[in-house]
């Protein structure tokens, strides 16, 4: 079917993760039973009556149907992603010779609202961090591992793949591989180098992926978000955290400390700055609070 070559594509071609593939699949197959409305047969023949369907869907398909995941309540965000997802598979079919036009080329995109990143306080980053006890190895391990997510600003699926070879602690260097195996290479501090140290001098072998689970395999980041929720639960940090919140805090912080816009981009692995931009409004608001607070005429 051409919907697996599609994914195969994305995978192969642009290096997408498994898990955006089945984001992929899953809207795609979404817009597949809009389509066929409630024909009662099995997936596979579903599939076929779809295709069969192909060169009739217009861009009046493609309307109705973002107009009933707005009557059922979905965000202007998801129904951003599902459009998004339909213009890459539509795309694909006119560059391999399977349709003519793409119907959802000239769709706009709903308009979304920008939303301020969740971010800690410098306190509440040390009081997080101070918390983690490290009487064993698995200890060790969150301390250092979380100690490397605030001082690199990297993602939690970035975190996951990281292999020993790739942090050199002579220069203070990790190489990261991004979003579509984009690489980049980081600095990462002192602090948090010495957590890795100290955790993988706890090991009795020296194995190849960094952040380990009970069987001595690569963590996952289900299980690292888990870790980091039991992690703040226990310190009582009574605001919700999740590994993203750390590298949100990081380029605040950055940022608040006067590092370069540009600079915090190269970090983060963004492709565009404007993406890292929305670092200026949080620093920003912080900067008009103290403003507030502080002149005689405010």
């Amino acid at each position: 079917m051409s919907l697996d070559v599609f994914i195969d594509t994305l995978m192969a071609e642009k290096g997408y993760s498994v898990h955006t593939c089945r984001a992929y699949r899953s809207d795609i197959y979404d817009f597949i039973q809009f389509v066929l409305d409630k024909q009662d047969t099995d997936e596979i023949n579903r599939e076929k009556l779809f295709w069969q369907q192909l060169n009739t869907l217009d861009k009046t398909a493609i309307r109705n149907y973002l107009a009933q995941l707005v009557r059922f309540g979905k965000t202007k965000r998801t129904i951003a992603r599902k459009l998004s997802s339909l213009k890459a598979f539509f795309d694909y079919l006119v560059k391999s010779g399977q349709i003519l036009v793409n119907p959802a080329e000239t769709i706009p995109f709903p308009k979304l609202e920008k939303t301020i990143p969740q971010f800690l306080s410098i306190d509440d980053i040390f009081r997080l961090l101070d918390s983690i006890e490290t009487n064993t190895w698995f200890d060790k391990r969150n301390l250092a591992m979380f100690e490397t997510f605030y001082s690199t600003g990297m993602r939690v699926s970035e975190m996951e793949g990281l292999n020993i070879e790739d942090i050199d602690f002579k220069s203070q260097m990790i190489k990261v591989f991004g979003k579509g195996s984009k690489e980049r290479v980081v600095p990462v501090g002192k602090r948090a180098l010495n957590a890795i140290k100290d955790y993988r001098a706890s090991l009795k072998e020296n194995f190849i992926p960094v952040f380990l689970n009970k069987n001595f395999t690569r963590l996952s980041s289900r299980s690292i978000r888990r870790i980091l929720d039991i992690i703040v639960r226990d310190c009582q940090l009574n605001v919700p955290v999740s590994p993203h919140t750390l590298r949100h805090s990081f380029a605040t912080h950055m940022l608040d400390c006067g590092a370069d816009l540009r600079g915090i981009q190269e970090i983060l692995g963004h492709a565009s700055l404007s993406t890292t931009q929305i670092y200026t409004h949080v620093s920003m608001d912080k900067l008009m609070q103290v403003y507030d607070k502080a002149h005689p005429r405010s």
